[in-house]
């Protein structure tokens, strides 16, 4: 097949979205996904009468917590599927991240798939959100150090 050919064929076969659809649902995805941490929080200090700070973790490991588990259950994919890049949202994202390989590759065994196929995606910003972390603190102390 020429390269000529592949274009027309690619073109022919290339589903076009809508820009304006596509936008508007990750933004309402995003959103709710949102208005769900809001709404933990709120559940925790209100309800629960728990101090702000408690409850924002308790927020925060709630919606690692709810996209792990949705993503184990695969319901987190048909969530993508519908809020594309809505369902990014850091926390969950981050969790989706995790969890997504590690269910790919369950049947190789803890040690040899689950395990190590955990990190794949997430391992590089763990390591480099460290190491940031590490040289902005250096350079924060030498600052203040040379500030007093």
């Amino acid at each position: 097949m020429q390269k000529e050919e592949y274009s027309k064929l690619s073109e022919k076969k290339t589903k076009n979205s809508d820009c304006i659809k596509d936008v508007t649902k990750a933004f309402a995805v995003g959103g709710l996904i949102c208005v769900i941490g809001q709404a933990l929080f709120n559940l925790y200090t209100q309800i629960f009468i728990i101090d702000e700070q408690t409850a924002r973790i308790l927020e925060s490991v709630s919606l690692v917590f709810l996209s792990a588990l949705f993503t184990g259950v695969g319901l987190y994919d048909s969530i993508a599927k519908i809020g594309g890049a809505g369902t990014l949202v850091p926390i969950t994202g981050f969790a989706n991240a995790v969890v997504s390989p590690a269910m790919e590759f369950k049947a190789e065994g803890l040690v040899l798939g689950m395990a190590p196929k955990m990190f794949i995606i997430a391992g590089p910003v763990i390591v480099f959100g460290t190491a940031a972390s590490v040289v902005y603190g250096v350079i924060y102390y030498i600052v203040t150090m040379c500030m007093t």
